[in-house]
């Protein structure tokens, strides 16, 4: 009897178990071959459906396809080759990735052995076994693959692991969809290299009007320059200092792309901490490698994460255009020549164990990962982060670029004090002094200041921002103010809102319009604003020097701004790392000599943070990974609160249609509510799960979904988003 892995396709053809199985072993060895893998995921790959053999799963398959049996996971089918992995005396790990390729990767201690010991005696993994021995003896005595040499302990193998696990699932999900399309394209994939990314970003630099001869224009040629030369070194980790208004978004392409190329590179990541940033820095791609290439196709994968895994990005679209079904199938696998997400997105997928989450890990490998912003990475997950960086450039061809104004000095970690990060511009605090744009006040952090003290600063500017610690001292700011024409940035507004008002700020601000903003810490990083003065709530020292990245941002004042730094009438602050920063930031200000604009100012201030107030592995997540227990691992990384909740909100009026539309298609089911999650992204607003909790017992919220509910209809201000809530209780 002919043994198959697929029910009929398009064509109305079967594919054969034999081919699958062959196919898919191929892929996975091609995907894990850069980081010496490829033996391990080619014997996975070839075992992984071994258990389909079964007659039983064979006729599930037949009952399913002919509609008299109900689909769902049919038989065990992932048995039967771990039993194979086990009879040929093959390290546990080929049974372990088998067993994980569709439920995910499991503790092999306590998981994986309990689920093994439960079916180990059943009938199906030994009738399979029969059945391939019969059908396909050639698959079934196969040499044990070994590891690569740098696997010496167990944080080298848990990553080698979870790399290998993602090139097996990829083969998997490639060859699968491969065999349901039947000879139709998939739309995946590119066939431009980084050679042509080099030429258009060439052609873009040749077709800009010459610069004039100005402090900034030869501050961002020279690090241009210093992009250019640092290229041709090893991979590695590199540092990219470069002040505000130096270019630095242009000369880390120009470094990734030149890097890449000089050592044979598949793709560029480049991730920054917040989506607002992520929409930004993909417009700048997409114009200048994009934009007069339409027959080429796309090129620049956006992948975000907001709130549901993966959503809130271009990739979210569900059109049927040619552009939008390549962007669902890139943010798959990343098979995209430059991808630009967040560093949750990327973190977090690094340090999962679910099959759809880990499949892209594998496309990083080879590639120049640029983290811009780097000092927003999270201090209490900085071991595992700093260690999979550390993995990826000696062990998988990687180059990771740390690109921010505010270096982190990582390397006065414990345990990491021996990475060694080349500086791509070795004279960069020259640039510091000559783009000196704004001048520090710190005359108002004596003592308290009223919010009437700070409203009337602000209402005597004709445009200001003021950047406060907490949304609660965001909303007693505004009361303070009294301008109805007041804006106002914090996670109280949805997505949507909080695009809409940079948009109206950024409209005021180019036509010297009044434009005053108060504003939580979302506005601070990489955020393209320019105000000629700027408030800051006392915060950590790097917060502070961010905050005036908005001021005078493109240094078009005839004189400095303006950065006044304050203290708020209580000491209210996010905790933890932060307040402590906040606090060192006081201690590092009266310290003899002591300039914001001098880099060895903040690496002072680092050496304190780092050595007095950081765990960087607070949540114990570097013991889960030496344990190899990979669900544990997961649950530990998060950089995102999970104790949280959403809840759609009725903003903008304009689209009431659309989000009542949606809100009926979730709660009819109409279709997989992930699909309809994606498309409300912009209009949720996450809360934690008390208040949730809270709002559900008083009938507040119309819950949908176990943790998705509907904001009651005249509950969301067209300023201030979320209302009848505490801010606090806003994530």
């Amino acid at each position: 009897m002919a043994l198959y892995a697929h029910s009929q396709n398009a064509e109305g053809k079967r594919q054969p178990l034999a081919n699958h199985l062959r196919n898919v072993a191929e892929l996975a060895r091609e995907r894990a071959r850069p980081f010496g893998g490829g033996d391990l995921a080619h014997l996975a790959g070839l075992w992984h459906d071994a258990g389909k053999a079964d007659p039983e799963w064979q006729r599930y398959l037949r009952e399913s396809e002919a509609g008299t049996r109900g689909r769902g996971t049919g038989p065990d089918h992932k048995c039967a080759g771990v039993l194979l992995a086990e009879a040929n005396d093959h390290p546990w790990y080929v049974g372990h990735l088998i067993h994980a390729h569709h439920g995910g990767l499991t503790d092999p201690q306590t998981d994986f052995r309990t689920w093994l010991s439960e079916r180990r005696d059943l009938p199906g993994p030994r009738r399979a076994l029969e059945a391939l021995r019969a059908e396909m003896p050639g698959l079934l005595d196969q040499p044990a693959p070994d590891m690569p040499p740098h696997v010496k302990n167990a944080l080298a193998a848990e990553f080698f692991l979870r790399m290998t696990y993602s090139a097996l699932v990829d083969a998997d999900s490639i060859d699968t969809e491969a065999h349901r399309l039947g000879g139709r394209a998939s739309g995946r994939g590119s066939t431009t290299t980084l050679l042509e990314l080099w030429r258009r970003y060439e052609a873009f630099l040749a077709s800009e009007p010459l610069a004039p001869d100005t402090d900034i224009n030869r501050v961002r040629h020279e690090v241009y320059e210093a992009c250019l030369r640092a290229a041709t070194e090893p991979s590695g980790i590199f540092r990219l200092a470069v002040p505000t208004g130096g270019g630095k978004t242009r000369s880390a392409m120009a470094f990734a792309l030149r890097h890449g190329l000089e050592h044979g590179m598949r793709r560029v990541v480049v991730a920054v901490p917040f989506t607002t940033i992520t929409q930004q820095t993909a417009g700048v791609y997409r114009r200048i490698f994009e934009q007069g290439y339409g027959d080429s196709g796309p090129v620049v994968l956006e992948h975000h994460s907001a709130g549901a895994e993966g959503a809130g990005s271009a990739s979210d679209d569900q059109s049927p255009a040619p552009d939008a079904v390549w962007q669902r199938l890139a943010a798959e696998n990343w098979d995209a020549p430059l991808i630009v997400t967040t560093t949750v997105q990327l973190f977090e997928s690094l340090f999962s164990n679910r099959r759809s989450r880990t499949q892209k890990l594998h496309s990083l490998a080879g590639s120049v990962i640029v983290l811009d912003e780097a000092q927003a990475l999270p201090a209490g997950l900085l071991a595992p982060i700093l260690d999979g960086l550390r993995q990826l450039t000696e062990y998988y061809g990687a180059t990771v670029v740390l690109s921010t104004a505010t270096q982190p000095a990582f390397d006065l970690i414990d345990g990491f004090k021996d990475i060694q990060a080349r500086e791509i511009v070795p004279g960069h605090a020259s640039h510091f002094e000559a783009l000196k744009r704004v001048e520090y006040d710190f005359s108002k952090t004596n003592e308290p200041n009223e919010w009437s003290d700070v409203a009337e600063w602000m209402r005597a500017e004709p445009s200001a921002l003021a950047i406060v610690n907490t949304k609660r001292h965001a909303t007693e700011l505004l009361d303070a103010l009294g301008d109805p024409d007041a804006l106002h940035l914090s996670t109280l507004l949805c997505r949507a809102h909080r695009d809409e008002v940079l948009t109206e700020i950024r409209e005021r601000l180019s036509t010297g319009t009044p434009c005053r903003v108060v504003s939580t810490q979302v506005v601070e990083a990489g955020v393209d604003l320019d105000f000629a003065t700027v408030f800051r709530a006392e915060a950590p020292l790097d917060s502070i020097i961010q905050a005036a990245g908005r001021c005078n941002r493109e240094g078009r004042l005839g004189d400095l701004g303006r950065v006044v730094v304050f203290r708020p009438p209580d000491d209210a602050s996010p905790p933890g790392v932060y307040r402590s920063g906040r606090d060192i930031a006081r201690v590092v200000r009266d310290l003899p000599g002591f300039d914001p604009h001098d880099p060895e100012a903040v690496r002072r201030y680092f050496e304190f943070l780092f050595g007095t107030a950081v765990d960087p592995d607070s949540n114990g997540v570097q013991h889960a990974r030496g344990n190899l227990d990979y669900p544990a691992v997961a649950d530990r990384f998060r950089m995102i609160d999970d104790d949280a909740c959403d809840v759609i909100v009725d903003y903008p009026v304009r689209e009431s249609q659309k989000i009542d539309s949606l809100v009926e298609q979730l709660r009819a089911r109409e279709r997989p509510a992930r699909e309809i999650l994606r498309e409300l992204q912009p209009y949720m607003v996450s809360i934690y799960r008390s208040e949730y909790d809270r709002r559900l017992r008083d009938r507040f919220i119309d819950e949908l979904l176990p943790g998705v509910g509907r904001w009651p209809l005249g509950y969301y201000d067209p300023v201030r988003g979320i209302t009848d809530a505490d801010p606090d209780t806003i994530v």
